[in-house]
């Protein structure tokens, strides 16, 4: 027969605490999880962190999607042999929780302050609106990918790391960085990249470039899901955009879709709670931008943004490529 369990928590999703015969309690699975349409690290991250917990501080974790996986961290998925982590849409209350990979409420579980938030690892800009119940643990550091800090605070530790924990740190890197070519890249990530790539035997060229392969792979999924499959919600000015990025080695494929994304964009910004939705189509081997631009709203972005006056209902936008430093910094309105 199962353990009996105890009831903790508060309001209607009560969570159940397993126990021991003995009625001892049974320490929580702590949940690991990145920001909600999942990319490569995102999805990567929470299952390096949650196999740290778990194997060597000996504490149980799992590591959770809040959305479905982009096709190149499905990619990851399958070549290291990981199974797809549950997909969840919102947290307990008291339910122990690890965030990496972002601290921004916005893309977060809506219950995610009265969870119990343990510990961030990140990488991006501090943006504030999280609530703890007590001192926790936050590491934020600039480099280009949580997994490069997550090799850091792991330690020697790492020698124990399987194979496919260490698949999907390299993964994690060459994503976030573009194989180095993100202005975001730091020496620590390009070391980390190389050590792990000597250890597992891999070219790092040859398998970014089926890493990218798999990315540019979305002839299956349609205008929204486009719009929505890495993207990130931001105000500025107190217009609240939708800004999404489609990184690429075949621009073309997407931008041959440019009339019916922009017709599907009102309808994504509508129920999205936003007022645009902004869609840079980063072409990674030639290392630049195209923004689509629907209407004067996104022209005049363009223009006070980054100086460029858009030719027809495109901007190209050369050396732009990273939505952290170089597009989100200078979003003007």
């Amino acid at each position: 027969m199962p353990p009996p369990a105890v009831v903790t928590g508060t309001g209607h999703a009560p969570i159940r605490r397993a126990t021991t015969p003995d009625r001892r309690i049974l320490p929580m699975t702590i949940k690991v999880f990145g920001h909600k349409s999942p990319d490569t690290d995102s999805t990567g991250s929470p299952l390096i962190w949650a196999w740290y917990l778990s194997e060597i501080k000996g504490t149980p974790a799992e590591a959770v999607l809040l959305g479905t996986p982009n096709t190149e961290a499905a990619f990851m998925l399958d070549r290291w042999g990981f199974e797809q982590p549950t997909i969840i849409e919102d947290v307990a209350a008291g339910a122990p929780v690890v965030v990496v990979d972002t601290n921004n409420p916005a893309e977060l579980p809506a219950g995610i302050n009265d969870a119990d938030l343990q510990q961030i690892i990140d990488h991006h800009r501090l943006v504030g609106g999280l609530e703890t119940k007590g001192p926790i643990d936050i590491r934020i550091e600039p480099v280009a990918c949580t997994a490069t800090i997550m090799w850091k605070m792991i330690g020697k530790d790492m020698a124990q790391a399987p194979t496919a924990i260490k698949g999907a740190m390299l993964s994690c890197i060459l994503s976030d960085t573009l194989e180095f070519r993100s202005p975001t890249t730091t020496q620590e990530d390009k070391a980390v990249a190389h050590a792990l790539a000597d250890e597992l035997g891999i070219d790092i060229p040859s398998y970014a470039a089926e890493m990218f392969a798999a990315k540019s792979d979305v002839s299956a999924f349609s205008d929204a899901e486009l719009l929505r499959m890495d993207s990130k919600a931001y105000e500025v000015g107190g217009t609240k955009f939708r800004v999404s990025v489609l990184e690429t080695t075949s621009p073309g494929t997407v931008l041959d879709r440019k009339a019916s994304l922009m017709e599907t964009m009102p309808t994504v910004a509508s129920e999205d709670g936003v007022d645009q939705v902004l869609l840079f189509v980063v072409d990674i081997l030639n290392e630049e931008s195209t923004l689509l631009v629907p209407n004067d709203l996104v022209r005049d972005v363009a223009s006070r943004s980054f100086a460029a006056e858009a030719a027809g209902n495109t901007v190209l936008l050369p050396g732009v490529v990273s939505r952290k430093k170089q597009i989100i910094p200078n979003l003007k309105v």
